[in-house]
């Protein structure tokens, strides 16, 4: 792996070959929606999305169903295949559509079906969304939908695109590249309004968790693990040794269509001895104790509960509404001894859950926390249904002045308090739903009744002493959680603002942002959507500055930056900026490789209308090194060693985050200015 890679940035160092993402290098917390749910695996329906027997492309084989479910990694009809159902090697595929590396390793298997062809080896993708990878799951649903709708064929169109293009994965490149699959859009937009294929997905993660698959890319040939993003010949080592061994059992009687599975359960029986690492069903930490407030939050149950637990939820996520028979379970279980408090996390790719919440919000403001709780129980009833129309619906049903609810859905009336809420989550480290903090003690996912119960009945024995010993029952979760981890600091580090440097917004703000990135880093494009959405939220009360920091094994930024360089010579910031938009919009990737190549870079300065020979004076000689070379020391001597980085005043964000995490630093520091 690469080194010192941080989850959303790109390292200061060489990639490794065969770097595969591993979900060590997360936080715990930053377990998102639908890994909380899809991880666990309690309270998921068992159905699978099942293509019409519909081969891959090339593929010899005979559509219809089949199953090698016997073999340790189990394959059947129902995953997307590309060659002959009988071939004698059989390659699984554990990835995930936003992870570098998996990108990475495309090339190796488009080599091995190219060299082989489709009667030597088949492909069989699996999904393993890492938790640290916001669009993974999502994009997986999406290519899971397009293969139920068009069989193997639209998925591997789809699979493509989506890696030809992986920094632009969203809901509506989906739909794009779904159509272009040749899927039926009206049951593809359904279906991933109702997450449908979240099921195939989650069943994927589920055998990766079994086989301790805990990166990607991985690849297990004929059961053969082969971890990372390897090079060609790596596969063909063990494919070629497996070919021989398939070839010779097949001459010895074995029946093609049963060679997999025979011999993966072979190469299993074979296996040498794993490594001793940390058991795969270690249990996540449940017993450190988080001092979670309850603030003026929304509450059902008395304030003499002894347990109170404290849930970050989301009106769209099907995982959150799953886990509402649990909760009304151990209400009946419990009674007054637990009381439940609501945080609202509406998550960035749930665009109706922020609405709802007005609602809700709406609900509480009208008729206390009995109409909230009101309303809640609506909104879940009505899940998938949150349009406008569904949400008035709701509010109608509630008994809520209907023009009120609309004037806050329209102005985002609540919204402070949502943000509040997800903030607080950002802080514990609660970065999906549901997420579940009992008397601190963090559950994480759609748990079953009975792993609630286990720390519940603990908290119990301990409130009961606590109350014995004179403890008001008023006070009994302020005093459980006293001692309780609060929200960490924020990292600050030594801000040296350049005095000539480019620079957006209003040069006199008591905030200043100073960015460190590097063209042609696909993290700092990525990043853009949050700077955008800063400019335009804060606009004249920030200074923006940007400083160069080309990373090693990146060949084609340096220049790039010089460039930027002479844009800002020529231009001043105008100038910068605009160059700035045209080196990210051509950045390379597989579909073109010399966007940032010298003859590119003389385009975009014609484009801008620069002086030509000042322009070719200035890259040839190199006359801007100087300071690209001084950004980057600045940034490694406050110890910034990736793109992109940012400081806000002096407060450090690492990696291309998401909006909200730097609307609460931004905040902060805005109050601190004052």
């Amino acid at each position: 792996m690469a080194k010192d890679k941080t989850p959303h940035g790109e390292p200061r160092g060489d990639d490794s070959e065969g770097g595969g993402i591993n979900i060590g290098v997360a936080v715990v917390g930053f377990i998102l929606c639908f890994l909380s749910g899809a991880g666990i695996m309690w309270g998921i329906d068992s159905r699978h999305p099942n293509a019409a027997g519909t081969t891959a492309d090339n593929s010899t084989g005979a559509p219809g169903s089949w199953s090698d479910e016997d073999s340790p990694v189990p394959v059947s009809s129902k995953d997307p295949m590309w060659g002959n159902r009988n071939a004698p090697v059989t390659i699984v595929q554990f990835s995930d559509f936003q992870c570098p590396y998996c990108s990475k390793v495309e090339p190796s298997i488009d080599q091995l079906k190219t060299t082989y062809g489709p009667d030597k080896i088949r492909v069989i993708w699996k999904n393993k969304p890492l938790p640290f990878h916001p669009n993974a799951k999502p994009a997986a649903e999406a290519a899971a939908g397009v293969f139920a709708l068009a069989g193997s064929d639209g998925f591997w169109k789809f699979h493509d695109t989506a890696f030809k293009n992986q920094s632009s994965l969203s809901p509506a490149s989906y739909e794009t590249w779904a159509q272009a699959a040749g899927a039926d859009m009206a049951k593809f937009k359904a279906g991933i309004a109702a997450h449908t294929w979240a099921d195939k997905v989650e069943k994927d993660d589920a055998i990766a968790g079994q086989l301790n698959v805990q990166g990607t890319p991985a690849a297990f040939i004929n059961g053969v693990l082969l971890s990372g993003a390897q090079p060609y010949d790596k596969f063909k080592a063990v494919v070629d040794q497996e070919l021989a061994k398939a070839q010779a059992k097949i001459q010895a009687g074995t029946a093609r269509d049963h060679v997999y599975v025979v011999m993966s359960k072979e190469n299993k029986a074979n296996a040498p001895a794993a490594a001793k690492e940390e058991p795969a069903e270690k249990k996540e930490d449940t017993t450190t104790v988080f001092k979670v407030p309850v603030g003026d939050s929304p509450v059902k149950g008395t304030p003499t509960a002894q347990v109170t637990i404290v849930e970050f939820s989301d009106f769209q996520c099907p995982y959150c509404s799953r886990v509402e028979p649990t909760l009304k379970a151990i209400h009946d279980k419990y009674g007054d001894k637990v009381r439940f408090v609501w945080k609202n996390e509406p998550l960035p790719f749930h665009p109706r859950a922020e609405p709802a919440a007005e609602v809700a919000l709406e609900g509480r403001a009208e008729k206390g926390d009995k109409g909230f709780w009101d309303v809640h129980d609506k909104l879940f009833a009505s899940q998938p249904k949150l349009e406008d129309a569904d949400l008035e619906k709701v509010a109608i049903d509630a008994g809520l002045n209907i023009d009120k609810v609309r004037d806050a859905m329209k102005t985002h009336k609540y919204k402070s308090i949502i943000d509040s809420d997800a903030d607080l989550g950002d802080d514990m480290a609660a970065s999906g739903t549901p997420h579940f903090f009992v008397n601190g003690r963090r559950l994480v996912g759609a748990q079953p009744i009975e792993k609630f119960s286990e720390i519940i009945d603990d908290e119990l024995t301990k409130t009961t002493a606590l109350l014995a010993k004179g403890t008001p029952a008023t006070q009994i979760y302020a005093a459980v959680i006293a001692n309780g981890k609060g929200a960490p600091e924020i990292e600050k580090k030594n801000m040296v603002v350049p005095s000539n440097a480019p620079s957006r917004g209003n040069p006199h703000a008591k905030v200043t942002i100073v960015e460190y990135s590097d063209f042609q880093c696909p993290f700092c494009k990525k990043s853009e959507d949050a700077v955008n959405e800063i400019m335009k939220t804060y606009g004249d009360r920030i200074n923006f500055i940007w400083r160069n920091m080309p990373l090693p094994m990146h060949p084609d930024a340096p220049l790039a930056a010089q460039a930027s360089m002479e844009a800002f010579k020529q231009k001043g910031s105008d100038g910068f900026w605009k160059m700035h938009d045209l080196l990210y919009a051509n950045q390379p990737s597989q579909q073109k490789s010399d966007g940032l190549k010298r003859e590119a870079l003389d385009s975009y300065a014609q484009q801008l209308g620069l002086d030509m020979a000042r322009w070719k004076a200035a890259l040839d000689s190199g006359s801007h090194k100087a300071e690209v070379d001084a950004d980057a020391k600045a940034g490694n001597d406050v110890g910034i060693q990736g793109t992109p980085a940012f400081l806000i005043n002096g407060y450090f964000i690492n990696g291309a985050q998401p909006f909200p995490k730097f609307r609460k630093v931004i905040d902060r520091a805005l109050a601190e200015a004052k």
